[in-house]
């Protein structure tokens, strides 16, 4: 669980509402999302933490690191984007999750479209160990066979945010993993640049599990698509190598929730009858419509010049909290890792087929 004693450091106002909005948080928490085992099941999150963190807004208060501290701590793994440059959000998080949680995060991509984000794993290594495969995902340059048979090969463009691609363990699965922050561009529903993005990750990482030489032939997709709605391409280009689970597919992760921005895929041995999934609202818990007045003090003019008591709470609603916390909300899967039975059982299986084998005596 988090270390909490760093609330003592902050006001006393702060400290009440801290621990009311956390007491409220473990509960919903508790209610919404599958408990945590040792080796039955492996939950995972993606989370797109708005601009973490950057002080467009204003830095995010310990209070809000504290809530999405607690909220990791309910998985355990979760894919971060949108992870600034400076680091310093992402380490106070992981000071508060204590020293079981690791990092490994990619270095910032230039660039406008990059916006200097990083992508990012937290794990608890109580539960996963790292297999030593870590890196940025380089799309491959085309060949070209010109008219006379000549071969050469034009430079590919490369995605705007450079996916991170990791490997991990857990129990009898070992799995591959990559996150993603697709370009957004401009506000269509299947954007081209959009379209090319998803379809050019989605050939290359499918064609790479299906390498005998793969690091694992188990793969999981996850992050920030920008996808408007399941049924574009966007969506389609995913699941035409993926498998999205049914749980997963029509849930709307921005805090409007009329948008499908993020999703997790998988291919491989993974058992899809068994995959749950949900997001998780928080906003129904802390930083609520009705709590705008406790914050006042904390917003900036730009809240304050504002006479019209509708458009302070649509910049509270919209804005402030968002850079706090966040615009969108963790999407969530519970998979089933404990095969032993089913192992158990086809091996005993393979040996009453076998004529050869004499079953052993019982003792």
């Amino acid at each position: 669980m988090p270390y909490y004693q760093y609330l003592r450091k902050v006001s006393e106002a702060e400290q009440v509402r801290s621990v009311n909005g956390l007491l409220r948080l473990k509960t919903a928490l508790a209610n919404e999302i599958p408990k945590k085992t040792i080796s039955d099941n492996l939950l995972i999150a993606t989370w797109n933490i708005r601009e973490f963190d950057s002080n467009n807004f204003g830095l995010r208060s310990q209070e809000a690191l504290y809530y999405i501290a607690e909220i990791i701590d309910h998985f355990d793994l979760v894919a971060v984007q949108e992870v600034n440059e400076n680091l310093r959000a992402l380490e106070k998080v992981k000071t508060i999750l204590g020293f079981s949680w690791k990092v490994i995060f990619s270095d910032t991509t230039e660039g406008s479209s990059g916006n200097n984000e990083r992508l990012a794993f937290l794990y608890d290594s109580r539960k996963l160990s790292f297999t030593g495969l870590a890196g940025e995902i380089v799309v491959p340059p085309v060949k070209v066979v010109t008219e006379e048979g000549v071969k050469t090969y034009d430079p590919a463009t490369q995605l705007a945010r450079t996916p991170l691609i990791v490997g991990l363990r857990t129990s009898w699965f070992k799995f591959m993993i990559s996150t993603v922050h697709i370009i957004y561009g401009k506000g269509v529903s299947d954007e081209p640049r959009r379209v090319k993005e998803i379809q050019l990750l989605s050939d290359f990482l499918a064609k790479r599990t299906d390498d005998k030489n793969s690091h694992s032939r188990n793969l999981i997709l996850l992050g920030d698509f920008n996808i408007f709605k399941p049924k574009n391409q966007t969506f389609q280009e995913i699941s035409k190598n993926f498998f999205i689970p049914e749980a997963l597919q029509n849930l709307p992760s921005n805090i409007p929730q009329n948008k499908f921005y993020d999703q997790i895929a998988f291919r491989g041995d993974v058992p899809s009858k068994e995959i749950k999934g949900g997001v998780f609202n928080f906003y129904d818990h802390v930083y609520r419509l009705e709590d705008e007045a406790d914050y006042a003090d904390q917003m900036p003019a730009t809240y304050h010049n504002k006479e019209e008591a509708d458009k302070k709470t649509r910049y509270y609603k919209t804005y402030w909290r968002t850079h706090q916390m966040s615009d969108h909300l963790p999407m969530w899967t519970e998979l089933k890792i404990n095969f032993s039975e089913s192992y158990l059982r086809d091996l005993e299986s393979d040996i009453l087929d076998n004529d050869d084998i004499v079953p052993a005596m019982p003792i």
